[in-house]
Protein backbone atom coordinates (compact mmCIF):
# COMPACT_ATOMS: atom_id res chain seq x y z
CA UNK A 1 0.00 0.00 0.00
CA UNK A 2 2.83 2.38 0.91
CA UNK A 3 4.63 1.57 -2.33
CA UNK A 4 1.42 2.19 -4.34
CA UNK A 5 0.82 5.60 -2.73
CA UNK A 6 4.43 6.58 -3.29
CA UNK A 7 4.21 5.68 -7.00
CA UNK A 8 0.90 7.55 -7.33
CA UNK A 9 2.35 10.70 -5.78
CA UNK A 10 5.45 10.46 -7.98
CA UNK A 11 3.33 10.15 -11.14
CA UNK A 12 1.14 13.11 -10.08
CA UNK A 13 4.19 15.24 -9.32
CA UNK A 14 5.73 14.37 -12.69
CA UNK A 15 2.47 15.24 -14.46
CA UNK A 16 2.24 18.63 -12.72
CA UNK A 17 5.88 19.35 -13.51
CA UNK A 18 5.35 18.46 -17.18
CA UNK A 19 2.24 20.63 -17.49
CA UNK A 20 3.94 23.51 -15.69
CA UNK A 21 6.94 23.26 -17.98
CA UNK A 22 4.68 23.19 -21.05
CA UNK A 23 2.73 26.26 -19.84
CA UNK A 24 5.99 28.11 -19.22
CA UNK A 25 7.20 27.35 -22.75
CA UNK A 26 3.89 28.56 -24.21
CA UNK A 27 4.07 31.74 -22.19
CA UNK A 28 7.67 32.50 -23.13
CA UNK A 29 7.47 31.85 -26.86
CA UNK A 30 4.85 31.35 -29.56
CA UNK A 31 4.61 27.77 -30.75
CA UNK A 32 4.88 27.86 -34.51
CA UNK A 33 2.93 25.84 -37.04
CA UNK A 34 4.78 24.80 -40.17
CA UNK A 35 3.23 25.51 -43.55
CA UNK A 36 3.55 23.11 -46.45
CA UNK A 37 6.86 23.76 -48.23
CA UNK A 38 5.62 22.86 -51.69
CA UNK A 39 5.42 26.51 -52.72
CA UNK A 40 7.95 29.29 -52.09
CA UNK A 41 5.06 31.71 -51.63
CA UNK A 42 4.02 30.10 -48.36
CA UNK A 43 5.62 31.51 -45.21
CA UNK A 44 7.67 29.14 -43.13
CA UNK A 45 5.53 29.48 -40.02
CA UNK A 46 2.34 30.96 -38.67
CA UNK A 47 1.49 31.81 -35.10
CA UNK A 48 -2.09 31.43 -33.87
CA UNK A 49 -2.97 33.45 -30.77
CA UNK A 50 -5.92 32.89 -28.47
CA UNK A 51 -7.85 35.76 -26.91
CA UNK A 52 -5.68 35.52 -23.78
CA UNK A 53 -2.52 36.11 -25.80
CA UNK A 54 -1.07 32.60 -25.40
CA UNK A 55 0.03 30.67 -28.46
CA UNK A 56 -2.05 27.66 -29.45
CA UNK A 57 -0.36 24.29 -29.86
CA UNK A 58 -2.96 22.91 -32.25
CA UNK A 59 -1.28 21.69 -35.43
CA UNK A 60 -2.34 22.90 -38.87
CA UNK A 61 -3.57 19.40 -39.74
CA UNK A 62 -5.93 19.37 -36.74
CA UNK A 63 -7.88 22.51 -37.62
CA UNK A 64 -9.51 24.25 -40.54
CA UNK A 65 -7.39 27.26 -39.53
CA UNK A 66 -10.51 29.42 -39.36
CA UNK A 67 -12.13 29.76 -35.92
CA UNK A 68 -15.51 28.03 -35.95
CA UNK A 69 -17.43 31.23 -35.25
CA UNK A 70 -15.70 32.91 -38.22
CA UNK A 71 -16.26 30.01 -40.59
CA UNK A 72 -20.03 30.41 -40.49
CA UNK A 73 -22.00 32.67 -42.77
CA UNK A 74 -22.83 35.34 -40.20
CA UNK A 75 -25.75 36.75 -42.17
CA UNK A 76 -23.64 38.14 -45.02
CA UNK A 77 -25.83 40.23 -47.26
CA UNK A 78 -25.85 39.50 -51.00
CA UNK A 79 -23.49 41.60 -53.09
CA UNK A 80 -20.03 41.92 -54.56
CA UNK A 81 -17.25 41.50 -51.99
CA UNK A 82 -13.84 42.89 -52.93
CA UNK A 83 -11.51 40.73 -50.84
CA UNK A 84 -7.88 41.71 -50.25
CA UNK A 85 -5.50 38.74 -50.34
CA UNK A 86 -1.79 38.43 -49.40
CA UNK A 87 0.82 39.96 -51.70
CA UNK A 88 3.24 37.24 -50.65
CA UNK A 89 3.08 36.18 -47.02
CA UNK A 90 -0.01 34.10 -46.21
CA UNK A 91 -0.11 35.45 -42.67
CA UNK A 92 -1.38 38.73 -44.13
CA UNK A 93 -4.96 37.54 -44.68
CA UNK A 94 -7.69 38.52 -42.23
CA UNK A 95 -10.21 36.30 -40.47
CA UNK A 96 -12.96 38.36 -42.10
CA UNK A 97 -11.53 37.70 -45.57
CA UNK A 98 -11.40 33.97 -44.87
CA UNK A 99 -14.99 33.99 -43.60
CA UNK A 100 -16.26 35.80 -46.71
CA UNK A 101 -14.37 33.46 -49.04
CA UNK A 102 -15.75 30.42 -47.24
CA UNK A 103 -19.31 31.79 -47.22
CA UNK A 104 -19.48 33.09 -50.80
CA UNK A 105 -21.48 31.33 -53.51
CA UNK A 106 -18.64 31.83 -55.96
CA UNK A 107 -15.17 33.39 -56.00
CA UNK A 108 -14.05 35.36 -59.05
CA UNK A 109 -10.33 34.76 -59.45
CA UNK A 110 -7.73 36.30 -61.78
CA UNK A 111 -5.78 33.01 -61.93
CA UNK A 112 -7.67 30.01 -60.56
CA UNK A 113 -4.49 27.91 -60.26
CA UNK A 114 -2.73 30.58 -58.22
CA UNK A 115 -5.74 31.33 -56.00
CA UNK A 116 -6.46 27.62 -55.65
CA UNK A 117 -3.29 27.20 -53.56
CA UNK A 118 -4.51 29.79 -51.05
CA UNK A 119 -7.98 28.27 -50.82
CA UNK A 120 -6.63 24.73 -50.58
CA UNK A 121 -4.41 25.62 -47.66
CA UNK A 122 -7.29 27.17 -45.71
CA UNK A 123 -9.61 24.31 -46.75
CA UNK A 124 -12.04 26.63 -48.53
CA UNK A 125 -14.13 24.70 -51.03
CA UNK A 126 -16.06 27.61 -52.58
CA UNK A 127 -16.23 27.27 -56.41
CA UNK A 128 -13.76 29.38 -58.38
CA UNK A 129 -14.68 31.25 -61.57
CA UNK A 130 -12.04 32.69 -63.89
CA UNK A 131 -12.27 36.48 -64.15
CA UNK A 132 -9.40 38.42 -65.72
CA UNK A 133 -8.72 41.31 -68.10
CA UNK A 134 -9.12 39.12 -71.20
CA UNK A 135 -12.63 37.85 -70.34
CA UNK A 136 -13.78 40.73 -68.16
CA UNK A 137 -16.31 42.20 -70.61
CA UNK A 138 -17.71 38.76 -71.49
CA UNK A 139 -18.12 37.67 -67.86
CA UNK A 140 -19.68 40.88 -66.54
CA UNK A 141 -23.25 39.97 -67.51
CA UNK A 142 -22.85 36.43 -66.19
CA UNK A 143 -21.73 37.78 -62.83
CA UNK A 144 -24.41 40.49 -62.76
CA UNK A 145 -27.09 37.86 -63.32
CA UNK A 146 -25.91 35.92 -60.28
CA UNK A 147 -25.76 39.08 -58.20
CA UNK A 148 -29.30 40.06 -59.23
CA UNK A 149 -30.43 36.64 -58.03
CA UNK A 150 -29.13 37.48 -54.56
CA UNK A 151 -25.87 35.57 -54.52
CA UNK A 152 -22.73 36.43 -52.55
CA UNK A 153 -19.88 36.95 -55.03
CA UNK A 154 -16.31 37.41 -53.82
CA UNK A 155 -13.69 38.96 -56.11
CA UNK A 156 -9.98 38.39 -55.53
CA UNK A 157 -6.88 39.16 -57.58
CA UNK A 158 -3.60 37.25 -57.71
CA UNK A 159 -2.29 39.45 -54.91
CA UNK A 160 -3.44 42.51 -53.00
CA UNK A 161 -6.63 44.53 -53.29
CA UNK A 162 -8.95 43.97 -56.28
CA UNK A 163 -9.74 46.85 -58.66
CA UNK A 164 -6.41 48.61 -57.91
CA UNK A 165 -4.55 48.11 -61.21
CA UNK A 166 -6.31 44.74 -61.31
CA UNK A 167 -9.55 43.43 -62.89
CA UNK A 168 -12.83 44.40 -61.25
CA UNK A 169 -13.09 48.16 -61.66
CA UNK A 170 -15.72 48.01 -64.40
CA UNK A 171 -17.68 45.32 -62.56
CA UNK A 172 -17.74 47.46 -59.43
CA UNK A 173 -19.00 50.41 -61.50
CA UNK A 174 -21.81 48.32 -62.99
CA UNK A 175 -22.86 47.10 -59.55
CA UNK A 176 -22.94 50.64 -58.19
CA UNK A 177 -25.06 51.80 -61.15
CA UNK A 178 -27.54 48.95 -60.52
CA UNK A 179 -27.64 49.56 -56.75
CA UNK A 180 -26.01 46.19 -56.05
CA UNK A 181 -24.01 46.39 -52.81
CA UNK A 182 -20.23 46.55 -53.24
CA UNK A 183 -18.48 45.65 -49.98
CA UNK A 184 -14.71 46.16 -49.51
CA UNK A 185 -12.90 43.61 -47.35
CA UNK A 186 -9.66 45.47 -46.51
CA UNK A 187 -6.37 43.70 -46.93
CA UNK A 188 -2.82 44.01 -48.29
CA UNK A 189 -2.01 46.55 -51.00
CA UNK A 190 1.45 46.86 -52.57
CA UNK A 191 1.32 50.62 -53.11
CA UNK A 192 0.37 51.42 -49.49
CA UNK A 193 2.89 48.94 -48.08
CA UNK A 194 5.68 50.43 -50.20
CA UNK A 195 4.68 54.03 -49.49
CA UNK A 196 4.53 53.56 -45.72
CA UNK A 197 8.11 52.23 -45.59
CA UNK A 198 9.60 54.36 -48.38
CA UNK A 199 10.85 57.31 -46.37
CA UNK A 200 9.32 59.67 -48.94
CA UNK A 201 6.44 62.08 -48.32
CA UNK A 202 3.20 60.23 -47.50
CA UNK A 203 0.83 63.14 -46.82
CA UNK A 204 0.08 63.43 -50.53
CA UNK A 205 0.87 61.02 -53.35
CA UNK A 206 -0.15 60.11 -56.90
CA UNK A 207 -0.72 56.48 -57.81
CA UNK A 208 0.07 56.04 -61.50
CA UNK A 209 0.16 52.23 -61.55
CA UNK A 210 1.18 50.60 -64.84
CA UNK A 211 2.38 52.97 -67.56
CA UNK A 212 1.01 52.92 -71.15
CA UNK A 213 2.65 50.49 -73.56
CA UNK A 214 3.07 53.10 -76.33
CA UNK A 215 6.37 54.95 -75.89
CA UNK A 216 4.93 58.36 -76.77
CA UNK A 217 2.05 58.06 -74.28
CA UNK A 218 4.44 56.69 -71.67
CA UNK A 219 6.85 59.62 -71.94
CA UNK A 220 3.98 62.10 -71.88
CA UNK A 221 2.68 60.55 -68.64
CA UNK A 222 6.14 60.65 -67.10
CA UNK A 223 6.48 64.35 -67.95
CA UNK A 224 3.20 65.04 -66.14
CA UNK A 225 4.42 63.11 -63.08
CA UNK A 226 7.79 64.88 -63.14
CA UNK A 227 6.09 68.24 -62.73
CA UNK A 228 4.00 67.20 -59.70
CA UNK A 229 5.03 68.00 -56.14
CA UNK A 230 3.61 64.78 -54.69
CA UNK A 231 5.26 61.35 -54.40
CA UNK A 232 4.70 59.35 -57.61
CA UNK A 233 4.02 55.58 -57.41
CA UNK A 234 4.42 53.14 -60.31
CA UNK A 235 3.96 49.38 -60.85
CA UNK A 236 6.76 48.11 -63.10
CA UNK A 237 7.32 44.55 -64.41
CA UNK A 238 10.94 43.42 -63.77
CA UNK A 239 11.79 43.07 -67.48
CA UNK A 240 10.86 46.76 -68.04
CA UNK A 241 12.89 48.19 -65.15
CA UNK A 242 15.83 49.40 -67.27
CA UNK A 243 13.49 51.09 -69.75
CA UNK A 244 11.56 52.78 -66.94
CA UNK A 245 14.68 54.06 -65.19
CA UNK A 246 16.10 55.47 -68.41
CA UNK A 247 12.86 57.23 -69.38
CA UNK A 248 12.12 58.50 -65.88
CA UNK A 249 15.65 59.85 -65.43
CA UNK A 250 15.15 61.75 -68.68
CA UNK A 251 11.86 63.23 -67.44
CA UNK A 252 12.54 63.69 -63.70
CA UNK A 253 16.29 64.26 -63.86
CA UNK A 254 18.83 61.71 -62.66
CA UNK A 255 19.21 63.41 -59.24
CA UNK A 256 15.59 62.83 -58.20
CA UNK A 257 15.32 60.39 -55.29
CA UNK A 258 13.51 57.09 -55.75
CA UNK A 259 12.66 53.90 -53.84
CA UNK A 260 12.39 50.47 -55.50
CA UNK A 261 10.41 47.94 -53.44
CA UNK A 262 10.40 44.29 -54.45
CA UNK A 263 9.36 40.93 -52.98
CA UNK A 264 7.45 42.73 -50.22
CA UNK A 265 6.39 40.50 -47.29
CA UNK A 266 8.44 37.62 -48.75
CA UNK A 267 11.74 36.07 -47.70
CA UNK A 268 13.87 38.28 -49.98
CA UNK A 269 12.03 41.58 -49.36
CA UNK A 270 14.14 44.56 -50.43
CA UNK A 271 13.82 48.35 -50.37
CA UNK A 272 16.46 49.99 -52.58
CA UNK A 273 16.90 53.76 -52.04
CA UNK A 274 18.90 56.29 -54.04
CA UNK A 275 18.68 58.63 -57.02
CA UNK A 276 17.38 57.64 -60.44
CA UNK A 277 20.91 57.98 -61.80
CA UNK A 278 22.26 55.64 -59.12
CA UNK A 279 19.42 53.19 -59.78
CA UNK A 280 20.34 53.02 -63.47
CA UNK A 281 23.89 51.98 -62.51
CA UNK A 282 22.81 49.60 -59.74
CA UNK A 283 20.35 47.65 -61.89
CA UNK A 284 22.22 47.79 -65.20
CA UNK A 285 23.99 44.48 -64.52
CA UNK A 286 21.11 42.42 -63.14
CA UNK A 287 17.34 42.20 -63.47
CA UNK A 288 15.45 41.73 -60.21
CA UNK A 289 12.67 39.17 -59.88
CA UNK A 290 9.03 39.83 -59.05
CA UNK A 291 6.74 42.80 -59.61
CA UNK A 292 8.26 46.13 -58.57
CA UNK A 293 6.67 49.09 -56.83
CA UNK A 294 8.71 52.21 -57.60
CA UNK A 295 8.26 55.54 -55.83
CA UNK A 296 9.79 58.84 -56.99
CA UNK A 297 9.87 61.93 -54.83
CA UNK A 298 7.83 64.94 -55.90
CA UNK A 299 9.29 68.08 -57.42
CA UNK A 300 10.77 70.36 -54.77
CA UNK A 301 9.16 73.76 -54.76
CA UNK A 302 11.80 76.50 -54.81
CA UNK A 303 10.69 79.59 -52.93
CA UNK A 304 11.40 82.80 -54.85
CA UNK A 305 12.02 85.76 -52.54
CA UNK A 306 10.23 88.93 -53.73
CA UNK A 307 12.61 91.77 -54.70
CA UNK A 308 13.27 94.50 -52.15
CA UNK A 309 12.22 98.15 -52.61
CA UNK A 310 15.81 99.09 -53.40
CA UNK A 311 15.95 96.47 -56.19
CA UNK A 312 12.64 97.67 -57.62
CA UNK A 313 13.80 101.29 -57.41
CA UNK A 314 17.04 100.53 -59.25
CA UNK A 315 15.19 98.69 -62.03
CA UNK A 316 12.73 101.58 -62.42
CA UNK A 317 15.56 104.13 -62.48
CA UNK A 318 17.38 102.22 -65.20
CA UNK A 319 14.30 102.03 -67.39
CA UNK A 320 13.35 105.68 -66.89
CA UNK A 321 16.92 106.82 -67.63
CA UNK A 322 16.68 104.87 -70.90
CA UNK A 323 13.69 106.99 -71.91
CA UNK A 324 10.84 104.70 -70.79
CA UNK A 325 7.67 106.41 -69.59
CA UNK A 326 6.61 105.87 -65.98
CA UNK A 327 3.71 103.59 -66.94
CA UNK A 328 5.85 101.45 -69.27
CA UNK A 329 8.62 101.17 -66.66
CA UNK A 330 6.08 100.06 -64.05
CA UNK A 331 4.63 97.48 -66.47
CA UNK A 332 8.05 96.06 -67.35
CA UNK A 333 9.14 95.71 -63.71
CA UNK A 334 5.83 94.18 -62.60
CA UNK A 335 5.87 91.65 -65.47
CA UNK A 336 9.39 90.58 -64.60
CA UNK A 337 8.79 90.04 -60.87
CA UNK A 338 6.20 88.58 -58.52
CA UNK A 339 5.26 92.04 -57.27
CA UNK A 340 1.87 93.46 -58.30
CA UNK A 341 1.69 96.38 -60.72
CA UNK A 342 -0.14 98.46 -58.11
CA UNK A 343 2.72 98.09 -55.65
CA UNK A 344 5.35 98.96 -58.25
CA UNK A 345 3.34 101.99 -59.42
CA UNK A 346 3.00 103.34 -55.86
CA UNK A 347 6.76 103.00 -55.39
CA UNK A 348 7.43 104.69 -58.72
CA UNK A 349 5.27 107.68 -57.83
CA UNK A 350 6.93 107.98 -54.43
CA UNK A 351 10.45 107.82 -55.81
CA UNK A 352 10.21 109.39 -59.24
CA UNK A 353 6.94 111.32 -59.32
CA UNK A 354 8.43 114.75 -58.60
CA UNK A 355 11.30 114.14 -61.02
CA UNK A 356 8.88 113.37 -63.82
CA UNK A 357 6.75 116.42 -63.00
CA UNK A 358 9.81 118.64 -63.22
CA UNK A 359 10.81 117.09 -66.54
CA UNK A 360 7.28 117.57 -67.92
CA UNK A 361 7.27 121.21 -66.73
CA UNK A 362 10.59 122.00 -68.38
CA UNK A 363 9.33 120.61 -71.64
Amino acid sequence: MVIRRTLSRAISLATITLLSSRATRLFRAHKQINFPCSSPLYPRSLVFLSCSGFASSVSARETDQIPEELAKNANLKPGLYLVGTPIGNLEDITFRALRVLKSADVILSEDTRHSGKLLHYYKIKTPLMSYHKFNESRMEQVVLKRLRQGEIVALISDAGTPCISDPGMELAKLCVNENIPVIPIPGPCALISALSASGLATDEFTFVGFLPKHSGSRRKRLMVSADEATTQIFYIPPHKLSQFLEESASSFGDTRRCVIAREMTKLHEEFWRGTLGEAMKAFSLHQPKGELTILIEGRTESKVEPPSEIQLENELRDLISQGESLSMAVKSVADGTSVSRKTVYSLALKKFGKQLEMEDGSK
